[in-house]
């Protein structure tokens, strides 16, 4: 068989963990819809950009895919095949949603099932808010198809006329402003009406100047190439580039189309042809309704049983202990792990130095931050204060590009020292260095973490960062940030990992020492949780160390291309994923070293792209006491049972459940352990 699964159908693999969290009858009800409504986003993403990566490589003639013997076309019809099977679980996932509302009260009603009272006050809510929001288009063969925009739901709309059976086409965007869930109280009951059917209720009322015989409406939607188009320009600056290549994305290929099944043909073909695309090829029929990512943010009626139980984040106890993170750190090495801890003490080390006057500069690098950054505001606190301020921007974050643009520019205005990263190298670590000054004596904290400076994606990612005061990583981490600055300075790197330099090299050594302490005859072991594992290179290397004897446990959230379980190849080899009420998305490694392990956090998934054509920054955590809360984090998770799954040799997900053992929930359970640890302590 295969020695590497394909990415792009292991990516698949991926989201229909997630579509299975929509079906479990264990998990709220209002959390399962909101599952369909991220698995919907995940798919949206990954047709505009794996997918269209495919359709490129296609038409250059391409046929090298690792992990499928086919070419891109063979793929794309694979891909098509297993995405309208999981179309089939979505939709019958939602109906049995919908009907199990429907025995708590809450039932979801169409424009045909209204009452003459209730048609009226949806009347009075058209005319006097969302009437002003609609913006209808007809289409004509005489005039140039519009521009749609991908993200959005449209109604194309049928009308009819008399006995000629003459038709007109139109279309209607669904207004982004409003909620898509209008909510009709009654009593004891709560009844859902969409935003698309209030719209089809006036359909008659949009167009009343046509005299059609008969009008319907149908929902559909379109994904767009979301690569940006970056030119070799040299006169323009790197910021314009971005900028300008945003707005093209708005103008990229169609990728994907979704209708409404129901959608009669000539409208179908009408609508296609004007999208330039193929029946059957990118296309997908599915259900009335579209653009599940709204579900997202569904409604939770006020009922707790609805959603999950309340898990704020919690104290830090040596944090908590004291009134300067600063100090806290200089005292000894710290451990954040988000969401279960607070992120608010990175925000609060940010301001604490903002005001210090013995601080002197600080220096971060921007991945993705939320659009009303409380990080940045603190580094606009500091400018203000007189401190240097330098920050990295990464302007390709996919998809945050406009947010990066817009700070950037806010925090340039400011007096900040802001640089971008290079075009052809992204930025991906996660690091800020804080210096300060006492009587002379340099104090100097570092952080290194493997998620972003995001306070909202920090309240359900998680993460791991490292606070440290040790001198022999700081003076290395400011190597990285001199690299970022000038790149033409050599960078030698003891104790940090760094790609592109020898991340690489350093972890094909970690897993041979594994090998050679296993071919002593000496217990070896290798520990491993990631998001994404996909290089060839370090696949077959840990092939090579099962066949030695090293036992390899895997956690990998995402797509995994390894094969294990194989005999002869990967027996030693377990993978497991957990998709659960958080994102897993901390990576860290463990090697046991005979008898004394290495411990590694890390912003790096183990992919080529990572590895050799990124900045990472892999980081060796020294102190003991978190080693053993590394330790810990890995015994936890890997003992999960109820939100667990094993990922075998056919891209199965079966949960690791078992009938003997009592049910262990990782991300519950890590939670409690952090609570009571905090209490014990208080």
């Amino acid at each position: 068989m295969a020695l590497l699964h394909n990415r792009e159908l292991s990516w698949l693999s991926f989201n229909e963990r997630v579509l299975q969290e929509s079906m479990d009858k264990k998990v709220p009800l209002v959390e399962r819809i909101r599952f369909l409504g991220i698995y919907s986003n995940n798919l949206d993403e990954f047709y505009r950009v794996r997918v269209a990566n495919l359709r490129r490589m296609q038409l250059v003639g391409n046929s090298k895919i690792d992990g499928f013997d086919g070419r891109p076309e063979e793929l794309l019809e694979k891909i098509m095949s297993v995405v309208i099977a999981q179309q089939k679980s979505f939709e019958w996932a939602y109906r049995k949603i919908l009907n199990d509302f429907s025995h708590c009260n809450v039932f979801h009603i169409t424009e045909k099932d209204l009452t003459l009272e209730q048609k009226e006050v949806l009347q009075s809510f058209y005319e006097e808010k969302l009437r002003h929001a609609i913006v209808p288009i007809i289409l004509d063969e005489n005039t140039p198809f519009p521009r749609l925009l991908d993200y959005r739901i449209y109604l194309a709309v049928k009308m009819t006329y008399t006995e000629d059976e003459k038709v007109r086409y139109a279309l209607i965007q669904i207004p982004t402003e409003f909620s898509r869930f209008y909510q009709i109280k009654e009593g004891e009951y709560t009844k859902i009406l969409m935003l698309d059917d209030i719209i089809r209720l006036n359909l008659r009322s949009i167009y009343s100047i046509f005299k059609f015989k008969k009008i319907s409406a149908f929902t559909f939607k379109f994904t767009r190439d979301a690569e940006l188009d970056i030119d070799d320009d040299i006169s323009v600056s790197f910021f314009e580039k971005i900028e300008k290549s945003v707005k093209l994305r708005k103008k990229g290929d169609p990728v994907r189309f979704v209708y409404d099944q129901k959608m009669p043909e000539d409208l179908l073909d009408y609508l296609l042809k004007g999208l330039k695309l193929k029946k059957g090829v990118n296309t997908v029929a599915g259900g009335k309704y579209h653009n599940f990512k709204d579900f997202r943010s569904f409604p939770d009626f006020g009922n707790p049983e609805f959603v999950y139980p309340e898990m704020p984040p919690l104290k830090h106890r040596r944090l908590d202990q004291s009134r300067s993170v600063f100090k806290a750190v200089l005292d000894k090495d710290i451990l954040l792990h988000f969401p279960y801890q607070r992120f608010t003490y990175v925000v609060d080390l940010l301001r604490e130095a903002a005001i210090d006057p013995k601080v002197k500069s600080i220096k971060l690098n921007v991945y993705r931050v939320a659009q009303d950054s409380q990080i940045l505001k603190a580094l606009r606190s500091a400018i203000s204060n007189g401190k240097e301020v330098t920050v990295i921007f990464e302007l390709q974050a996919r998809f945050d590009e406009v947010n990066n643009l817009f700070w950037s520019e806010r925090l340039k205005e400011d007096g900040a020292h802001v640089l971008f990263g290079d075009p052809k190298r992204k930025i991906h670590s996660k690091l800020l260095q804080i210096k300060r000054f006492k009587e002379d004596e340099e104090q100097v904290v570092s952080y290194i973490g493997t998620g972003n400076f995001h306070e909202e994606t920090a309240k359900v990612y998680g993460d791991l960062a490292l606070l440290t005061a040790d001198k022999k990583i700081a003076l290395e981490v400011e190597k990285v940030f001199d690299f970022i600055e000038n790149d033409k300075i050599p960078c030698d790197f003891q104790h940090l990992i760094v790609s592109p330099f020898n991340t690489r090299s350093r972890i094909m050594e970690l897993i041979d020492n594994e090998i050679k302490i296993a071919e002593a005859g000496k217990k070896a072991f290798i520990r491993i949780k990631i998001n994404n594992l996909v290089d060839e290179e370090l696949i077959m290397k840990l092939y090579e160390a099962s066949n030695s004897g090293v036992k390899i446990r895997m956690m990998v959230r995402g797509i995994s291309c390894i094969v294990p379980k194989v005999k002869g190849v990967s027996e030693k080899i377990q993978v497991v994923s957990i998709v659960d009420r958080y994102l897993e998305h901390a990576r860290f490694m463990i090697f046991g070293n005979h008898k004394d392990p290495l411990y590694f956090l890390s912003s790096a998934d183990w992919m080529e792209r990572n590895l050799d054509n990124r900045i990472e920054v892999t980081c060796p955590v020294y102190d003991e006491d978190l080693k053993k809360e590394l330790d810990l984090i890995f015994k936890y998770q890997w003992k999960g049972n109820v939100k667990s799954r094993f990922l075998n040799k056919n891209m199965k997900n079966r949960y690791r459940r078992s009938g003997t053992e009592p049910q262990f929930r990782a991300q519950f359970e890590l939670y409690q352990y952090y609570k009571d640890n905090l209490e014990s302590e208080l």
